[in-house]
């Protein structure tokens, strides 16, 4: 059972949010120095957010295991089969 007043509880989370951060910063950095930030704001859709990702935020190593699908979704299914970044890019913000 998980002991909630636990200091290893603690000091998973915020390793769980450290690391969150620092794979959706590095994702975010990867896109912009593929794509280039003025065409990244010039093509971007108007897409919202599902309402569960922003509770991802709450649980460590949600939002670093979404980031990670985001990363497999650009590598096996865009630059895999010939496609651009600025393709996935697309993809991730509009709405189909």
């Amino acid at each position: 059972m998980i002991d909630f007043s636990s200091p290893e509880f603690f000091s998973y989370a915020i390793f769980g949010v450290i690391l969150n951060f620092i794979f959706s910063m590095a994702f975010g950095v990867y896109l912009s120095n593929n794509i280039g930030i003025e065409e990244m704001l010039l093509s971007k859709g108007e897409k919202e957010h599902q309402w569960w990702l922003s509770l991802s935020l709450v649980i460590p190593f949600a939002k670093m295991i979404i980031t990670l699908y985001r990363v497999a979704i650009l590598q096996f299914y865009f630059l895999d089969q010939g496609k651009s970044h600025k393709e996935f890019w697309v993809y991730l913000t509009t709405d189909d």
